[in-house]
């Protein structure tokens, strides 16, 4: 793949995780597209910060859960650069309860963004990313170390890996690899909203490397496999979370 002519569409790119994807692929020659829900703000900061860097972007506003609104995006993308190259399915949300305190609101909201907001974008780029193309899902590393208050959001991303699997066999023929980064604990405003310190520090020295993983971190693992190095990679899950599990 030739990074220097290559679109990536990164969605929920605006901050944490997918804005550090989007500013390494930027660095590595991608057009970026960010992908916001509801932050335009910080979505237009950060195509400001990689064109002064020197990169392309372009921000583009859908909410996943939203089939309609997903596939605009995928229109736009098609009407400004021909196509879609590299998709990194970044968004997500996570609300945390013990199983027997989850209600019906946690429930669904989590499936609508995680699980159906990344099959609506893999359907789309199914049938519409340029042959030769990357696809990088998100999961986490709780799915493995199974913790507590943990099973909804666990849920949803066990079935983006099972998705993960199956797409890259529907994709035969077509050169486009699917693999899927499950970070660890990572640095971001998802994890450590509403965590108390202990719990903080508990899980920074879990992994055998005692720290919490940086967004760049992750961005690293996703750039590898968006770029040439991981062309062989397929249809697996790359655990960037420093030894936890």
């Amino acid at each position: 793949m030739d990074t220097q002519r290559s679109v990536a569409l990164v969605t929920g790119a605006s901050r944490g995780i997918g804005a550090a994807i989007a500013r390494r692929l930027a660095r590595d020659g991608y057009t970026v597209i960010v992908n916001y829900s509801g932050s335009a703000g910080a979505a237009e900061t950060l195509v400001a910060e990689i064109e002064r860097d020197g990169g392309h972007a372009i921000t583009a506003q859908a909410d996943v859960s939203d089939a309609a609104a997903v596939a605009r995006m995928f229109d736009a993308a098609e009407a400004a650069y021909g196509g879609v190259d590299v998709l990194v399915n970044n968004a997500g949300i996570m609300r945390l309860a013990k199983l027997a305190d989850s209600d019906d609101a946690l429930f669904d909201s989590q499936i609508a963004v995680n699980l159906k907001g990344t099959f609506n974008t893999l359907r789309e780029a199914a049938r519409r990313l340029r042959d030769g193309g990357r696809i990088i899902n998100m999961s986490t590393s709780v799915v493995g170390l199974y913790l507590p208050t943990y099973a909804v959001y666990a849920a949803t991303k066990a079935g983006v890996e099972a998705m993960t699997h199956i797409l890259t066999k529907e994709l035969r023929g077509r050169r486009i690899t699917v693999n899927t980064v499950a970070p660890g604990p990572t640095a971001t405003s998802l994890f450590l909203d509403g965590k108390p310190q202990e719990v903080v520090d508990h899980l920074a020295k879990a992994a055998p490397l005692e720290r919490l993983g940086q967004p760049e971190d992750i961005a690293s693992a996703v750039a590898f496999l968006a770029g040439p190095d991981g062309a062989w990679i397929n249809g697996q899950t790359l655990r960037a979370n420093g030894g936890i599990i």
